[in-house]
């Protein structure tokens, strides 16, 4: 072997039958969510979820284990929300999300591989897991995406233009701790099961849920939502 080449060897056969299987999974996915996927863009969420997958048998980022599982109650649980996502917002050139109790980067990593313009930061107060996105950004190469390790409520002299949360809390707590961190337009995405009809009640009189969008995530039979709401004025009154 000539001097600076590296030998090519194959998966394990288990190893690359599983990442067929999830490439094909993920492809039949998109179809269904009528989300356009370039190859590359395929390539490297398949990528992140292997990373999902070796960084959390030590990290213990999310209770699943399976790739298949994780792929469709992780990946496509997030892919589902792109395409509300550009249509609440529209051009995303530019545009900053934060990602509040982020854990193993979901739904801001994903976000950040499908909207390469797009700014992305997760904000999560375990270290190990803004450790692991801070890994995926380097290993992957996203300079759209950054992570904090620090307790949202105490972020400050940041403001964007959507706050996503996924598993983080309540909506009330939810605005409650982020309110200081967005824009005058901007926007809380909140990802949740069923229609929260009681946190929305409880929402504060200066932010208001104007849809309850039902998603549709393929192969799961589960009811699913995002909640989205706006602030009525400016953050500092």
């Amino acid at each position: 072997m000539k001097r600076g080449t590296r030998r090519q060897t194959a998966e394990p056969p288990s190893e690359a039958s599983d990442l067929s299987d999830n490439a094909a999974a993920l492809a039949g996915a998109c179809s269904t969510l009528g989300l356009t996927l370039s190859a590359h863009v395929q390539t490297e969420l398949l990528h992140f979820l292997r990373l999902l997958q070796r960084w959390n048998v030590v990290y213990n980022l999310t209770a699943l284990h399976d790739s298949r599982q994780m792929l469709l109650l992780h990946l496509v649980d997030c892919l589902a929300t792109v395409e509300p996502l550009r249509r609440a917002v529209g051009d995303l050139a530019g545009k900053r999300l934060l990602d509040v109790g982020s854990g193993g980067g979901l739904p801001g990593v994903v976000l950040a591989i499908v909207e390469p313009r797009l700014q992305v930061m997760c904000v999560d107060a375990v270290g190990k897991k803004a450790a692991f996105i801070r890994q995926v950004a380097a290993e992957m190469a996203l300079p759209n995406l950054e992570a904090l390790h620090a307790r949202v409520e105490r972020l400050s002299g940041l403001t964007f233009d959507v706050v996503a949360s996924r598993a983080f809390s309540t909506l009330p707590r939810l605005v409650a701790v982020t309110r200081g961190l967005i824009e005058k337009t901007g926007i809380w995405m909140a990802m949740k099961g069923r229609a929260p009809s009681g946190e929305i009640a409880e929402l504060p009189s200066d932010v208001q849920a104007f849809h309850v969008e039902p998603i549709q995530v393929p192969g799961l039979d589960a009811e699913r939502c995002i909640v989205w709401m706006r602030p009525l004025f400016r953050p500092d009154g």
